[in-house]
């Protein structure tokens, strides 16, 4: 099915409506720094998810029932890989005592990095794609291989004292030592000096770097239209900040979801990996996904985890 309207005015329409709900958000909605609470994140939860929905049946109307699948299960995809980034948020937002009034903040320009630096990153990798075959192979075991590591990782508090970003920060940038309320910066004795959230913003965009490092490839195992790529990967960011805000406090109730994510990158590396011998359809992918999100949930409600005595 030709697409109806032109590829780059798709392009462009689409990121002036995200750049219009980011001057929204910060600008109207959230204007004065806030304690966002569980209700008011569920609230915007349901929104990103429902405009998620609405756009799928925009991609149906415009790019036909494949596209639609696929726009379906990549966000479903990087909706769940970005799980994992929120547990690492939290332990940055901890280790750097932000105060719970000044999250939104940090998240929301942590955000307009991601999305400026996944934007990018799928432009990278859509061209290399077009030009080199085989580099479906070295992202189907790069996959693999993060799957299996991820299994076995256990995020600590401690790895953020030798982060390459706060060392370098440290380094070249003058970093006050408190925080001076929202600003990200202040002028003290005619010089410029950059806060402490100034430097978890840093942290945070560098993580979400690391992460599109798994989830960029994976998405490309499920389409290779740079389009459906790019827009299921916004609506998974865009929704990450609210996601974070709504399931924060019971993210350790979860203990299985880590395993969960962990085989849903090795099967999507698998699928990449063996595709020129045996394609695995967009509704098995799917259906894997889903299901071992839910199985990987109702496991950690069902058989929680035993304190430590």
């Amino acid at each position: 099915m030709l697409p109806l309207i032109p590829d780059p005015i798709l392009y462009v329409g689409f990121v002036l409506v995200v750049l219009l709900l980011l001057a929204l958000d910060l600008g109207v909605f959230n204007r004065t720094p806030h304690v966002v609470k569980v209700s008011e994140a569920i609230g915007w939860t349901v929104f990103w998810i429902s405009l998620a929905m609405l756009f799928n049946i925009f991609v149906l109307y415009e790019k036909g029932p494949i596209a639609a699948q696929e726009f379906l299960t990549g966000y479903l995809l990087e909706q769940s890989l970005s799980v994992d980034n929120i547990f690492v948020i939290i332990l940055i937002l901890k280790y750097f005592k932000v105060a719970p009034q000044y999250h939104h903040k940090v998240l929301f320009w942590g955000i307009v990095g991601a999305l400026i630096m996944r934007g990018t990153m799928i432009a990278v990798g859509a061209a290399l794609i077009a030009a080199f075959h085989w580099i479906f192979y070295v992202f189907g075991a790069f996959l693999v291989f993060t799957g299996i590591k991820m299994a076995f990782s256990d995020e600590d508090d401690a790895e953020l004292e030798d982060n390459f970003v706060v060392k370098y920060a440290r380094r070249h940038f003058r970093i006050t030592d408190t925080y001076h309320q929202e600003n990200f910066s202040i002028m003290k004795d005619g010089v410029r000096w950059f806060t402490p959230l100034f430097l978890v913003v840093l942290v945070v965009e560098f993580t979400d770097l690391i992460f599109a490092v798994d989830s960029i490839p994976a998405i490309f195992a499920i389409t290779r239209d740079p389009f459906i790529v790019f827009t299921s990967n916004v609506f998974a960011v865009m929704g990450l900040r609210s996601l974070f805000f709504a399931v924060a406090g019971v993210m350790g109730i979860f203990h299985y979801l880590k395993y969960g994510l962990s085989f849903i990158l090795s099967f999507i590396g698998v699928k990449m990996f063996i595709q020129d011998w045996y394609k695995i359809s967009i509704e098995t992918a799917l259906a894997v996904i889903a299901g071992v999100l839910a199985l990987s949930i109702i496991a950690s409600v069902v058989f929680p985890e035993k304190e430590e005595l």
